[in-house]
């Protein structure tokens, strides 16, 4: 894929030397804004607040206490919380137009919106007293996102809010480690409402994603990245986003990318957002995060970090094995959604999930969605956010 980049880069520089780059769509201005940037941009109240962990990592909260049109008034309102996935940003919940971002629309429906963000992305990159460019800094997976991130967000929320219970929407990695944080630390299970999973993901064995797999093979990843980050958010991203995919020449290079990576799903993209898409995301995690998905190639079942030593598992885990996470031990109400063109979230591997949690009131296959429509499909909010409104209400 760097292959294809350095060329389209060089296609560029010769190509506006030549001037063939002057039919070219406009950029929106949210391409190069923050996420505070965005939600104001849109006229949406936004505040913003750093929450430390356990560990000692700042992670960046965001919140949208209501609606452009609503009053800050004195009533509470119902919280609920979007946690994203891998290598993307809370900045995936108001990508797209007001009318069709998970984030503006439930609080325009009443709620109080938080956003957050695990370690090592974008928004994430702080440390009480580790350096970022350290690779103690980067020494983390899912498991750390599970064990401290979630519980701190969730325990800031709740005593910011003064709401005993939320509710929770996640996507991809944002559903692993809801899996895993509500699985095994109760008093955190206890405060969420109702757990919503988009794309689930627990088992990539029956994973579809070419780019994917070999992304998460140790060795190409390691010659590549090393041990700290992987693919963070940089100017690069900034230049394939504004610069590159809404020129008319290369506007289908990036879409194609797009579908090797999730799936193929041509009519339910908005494509006038795709400068905004592709400047945000990726937006980085650690080298390690990865390797821990590599790890997971070949099981259905969700184990925590191999550290390649019995000395180092014992150290973690007081035992010689990476211990195995058991999602039926989760008792919180779940919703779920997935497609069956998902290339990440595969549907053998979703089917399998579906039978291990034990209180699942709803769920919903969606025959043309793709991984990422669920966050930028045109129709999500026919296909899934209503339905995320319909059943909050229906729960009060």
């Amino acid at each position: 894929m760097w292959c294809l980049f350095t060329l389209i880069y060089s296609i560029l520089i010769l190509g506006s030397a030549q001037g063939v780059f002057q039919n070219r769509k406009s950029v929106n201005p949210e391409a190069n804004m923050n996420i505070s940037q965005i939600i104001s941009y849109w006229g949406y109240p936004d505040e913003e607040y750093n929450v430390v962990t356990e560990d000692g990592y700042i992670l960046d909260l965001y919140r949208i206490p209501y609606g452009k049109l609503k009053s800050n008034n004195s009533a509470q309102r119902l919280v609920v919380y979007l946690q994203h996935g891998l290598l993307t940003s809370a900045s995936t919940w108001i990508s797209n137009l007001p009318n069709n971002s998970l984030g503006f629309i439930l609080a325009d429906a009443g709620y109080d919106v938080w956003m957050g963000n695990s370690r090592g992305n974008t928004w994430s990159r702080k440390h009480v007293y580790l350096e970022t460019n350290s690779s103690a800094f980067w020494a983390f997976s899912f498991d750390e996102m599970a064990k401290y991130d979630l519980p701190a967000s969730i325990d800031f929320i709740v005593k910011q809010t003064g709401q005993e219970e939320i509710f929770y929407v996640g996507h991809s990695q944002g559903t692993t480690i809801a899996f895993i944080t509500f699985s095994t630390i109760p008093k955190i299970a206890e405060k969420i409402k109702i757990f919503f999973a988009l794309a689930p993901v627990v088992s990539i064995k029956h994973m579809k994603c070419t780019l994917f797999k070999l992304a998460i093979n140790k060795f190409i990843l390691q010659a590549f990245f090393g041990n700290k980050e992987f693919l963070p958010q940089t100017s690069f991203n900034n230049f394939i986003g504004s610069k590159l995919c809404p020129r008319w020449i290369f506007n289908k290079i990036c879409l194609h990318i797009l579908y090797m990576m999730f799936g193929h799903d041509s009519k339910n993209l908005n494509m006038s957002r795709f400068d905004v898409y592709f400047s945000h995301n990726p937006a980085g995690t650690s080298v390690q995060n990865i390797l821990h998905w590599s790890q997971l190639r070949y099981t259905t079942h969700l184990k925590a970090f191999d550290w390649g030593s019995t000395v180092l598992n014992l150290v973690h885990f007081n035992k010689t094995t990476p211990p195995s996470y058991n999602v039926t031990n989760m008792n919180v109400t779940t919703a779920t959604w997935n497609g069956e063109k998902d290339l990440l979230a595969d549907p053998e591997d979703v089917n399998i999930l579906y039978s291990e949690i034990t209180n699942l009131i709803y769920h919903k296959s969606i025959p043309h969605y793709n991984h990422m429509d669920f966050l930028f499909g045109l129709d999500a909010y026919h296909q899934v956010y209503h339905e995320i409104i319909d059943i909050i209400q229906e729960n009060l």
